[in-house]
């Protein structure tokens, strides 16, 4: 899957990354991966369900997946932060 097909879900609000994701699927991409970490968890689940049932009806998940990455914290000790991956096809 191409790099340029991922969206990466961060601070921003939740409308900014829907309208990303309804921009590549115009824009010619069969599919479109959200990822996303920690507490913007929950946003990316927002963005593909908002996509799915208000603006690209036609848009199915394809495959979601679920990690547990580990960051160095700014003490310097490993933490954990989970992460999800979200694949809508058309």
């Amino acid at each position: 899957m191409a790099e340029e097909n991922t969206i990466f879900i961060g601070k921003k609000g939740t409308m900014a990354y829907v309208l990303a994701v309804v921009t590549q699927v115009n824009a010619g991409a069969k599919d479109v991966t959200i990822k996303a970490r920690g507490k913007a968890i929950s946003r990316a689940v927002d963005v593909s369900e908002i996509v799915r049932n208000k603006f690209l009806k036609d848009m199915k998940i394809n495959n979601i997946s679920t990690s547990t990455e580990e960051l160095s914290s700014e003490e310097g000790g490993p933490i954990k932060v989970s992460s999800i991956e979200i694949t809508l096809t058309k």
